[in-house]
């Protein structure tokens, strides 16, 4: 409660973070694997002796920079501007304390810039041996990248014994760790054939375009196996009572997992037509049909992992509202508008009950819900409701309703609160 919010009302309820984060991660998975994509390729070209296969690398390569490097690198600057001010206590905690680790991915996000420029800049300068090397570094660097990223991330769903040890490696190792980078490794992989349909699709030499739809084809079957048996590896390690709230008692996280399968299903019919002998322009538009299945896959995963977090930012040390555990007593005994240091209301009074209310829904509330936005809007959470079990919600949280964190106000600020919630019906 330290830092001042950003009260977002329509694109509040993590809409804002959620649109730009899938959309990175998205290029961030093809990153990774697009880099492993690009080399083989060009291996596949230079064994054939085949010419129009290299200059497919690099058109392949350049589409690749463009998309990665500039789109890739705007949405990862996105996400910290974001977090930043929607939960910066949060991003204090993780900045605080996986210094080196966010120190070291940068360092290898550096090494993947430089690495392919060379790449594509330099394509007909080097030698076949140099130029590949080049390319076998952006993947080293791409991979150990997401290595590091991978330990942060899964951290803020399990952050296992660093609750009690405080210990960076127990948090970095996390339960998760392993599972997560192994799912991820192979979603990469089958999301470099997605984005690789769209530029093998583009090519005006029939032959050719079906030779390489087939061969973009191979990168999402033949890991599609090991991607769905880490994805139930990645299940079979979550606490045990993280799945019951994710799979049992959370609906809109047992939809998002309905999706993840129904568009997981659906990528390898897709797969395989795409490796159909058919006309150029019904390539390009099943090409990018494929790609907009492939981020609604990833959005329903990204969606339902971090369901599995509430009531937490990081689970049993910060609720999503930015409170702590530790400071719940205090502030359900003084006062959660006593407690903040950037409130314009620090005592209700009749005639400011309804703005104080909307003080305390800013503080306590905004984190996950919206205001009339299309995610998570309090005004449908509210609809059909009375006062009285609107009330009853309120003192449910945290107890019979676990994905809510515990209301962390006292009882004027609670009333306050009703007060307003009754001028959004």
């Amino acid at each position: 409660m330290n830092y001042p919010f950003w009260p977002l009302e329509f694109a509040g309820g993590g809409l804002l973070i959620a649109t730009i984060a899938i959309v990175h991660v998205y290029l961030a998975h093809f990153a990774i694997g697009g880099g492993l994509f690009l080399v083989i390729t060009e291996i596949k070209g230079r064994r054939e002796n085949n010419p129009a296969i290299l200059d497919y690398v690099k058109l392949h390569a350049r589409f690749f920079l463009l998309l990665t490097v500039v789109l890739g690198g705007l949405t990862g600057v996105g996400i910290w501007f974001t977090i930043s001010v929607l939960n910066p206590a949060a991003t204090s905690t993780l900045i605080h304390l996986f210094l080196f680790a966010w120190a070291s991915e940068w360092l290898c996000f550096l090494g993947e810039i430089i690495s392919i420029f060379i790449y594509y800049y330099a394509f007909d300068r080097l030698s076949p041996r140099d130029h590949l090397l080049v390319g076998w570094l952006y993947f080293a660097f791409a991979w150990l990248s997401l290595f590091f990223i991978n330990g942060i991330i899964d951290f803020m769903l399990t952050p296992g014994d660093w609750l009690t040890t405080g210990s960076f490696w127990a948090a970095f190792f996390n339960p998760t760790f392993w599972p997560a980078l192994f799912f991820r490794t192979f979603l990469a992989l089958i999301t470099t054939g997605l984005f690789g349909f769209v530029t093998a699709a583009s090519l005006k030499d029939g032959k050719l375009r079906l030779n390489l739809l087939r061969y973009c084809a191979l990168w999402l079957l033949l890991p599609f196996a090991l991607f769905v048996a880490s994805a139930c590896w990645y299940r079979q390690v979550l606490p045990a009572g993280l799945t019951e709230l994710i799979f049992q008692r959370m609906p809109e996280a047992r939809d998002y997992f309905e999706s993840f399968l129904i568009f997981s299903a659906l990528l390898l019919p897709g797969g395989i037509g795409m490796a159909i002998h058919q006309p150029a322009r019904i390539s390009r538009v099943l090409a990018g049909i494929m790609l907009a299945v492939g981020l609604l896959n990833l959005g329903a995963f990204e969606f339902l992992r971090e369901s599995g977090r509430r009531p937490f930012v990081i689970p049993g040390y910060m609720y999503a509202n930015a409170i702590r555990p530790t400071d719940l007593e205090r502030t359900t005994s003084i006062g959660v508008l006593r407690t903040a240091r950037w409130v314009n209301f620090r005592e209700i009074t009749p005639a400011d009950e309804k703005r104080s209310g909307r003080e305390v829904y800013n503080l306590l509330c905004l984190a996950c819900h919206s205001l009339g936005g299309p995610l998570n809007a309090i005004q449908d959470r509210l609809a059909g409701h009375t006062a009285e079990q609107v009330e009853q919600i309120i003192f449910e949280m945290g107890n019979l309703r676990p994905y809510m964190p515990p209301f962390a106000g006292n009882s004027q600020e609670r009333e306050a609160l009703l007060a307003y919630l009754g001028t959004l019906k």
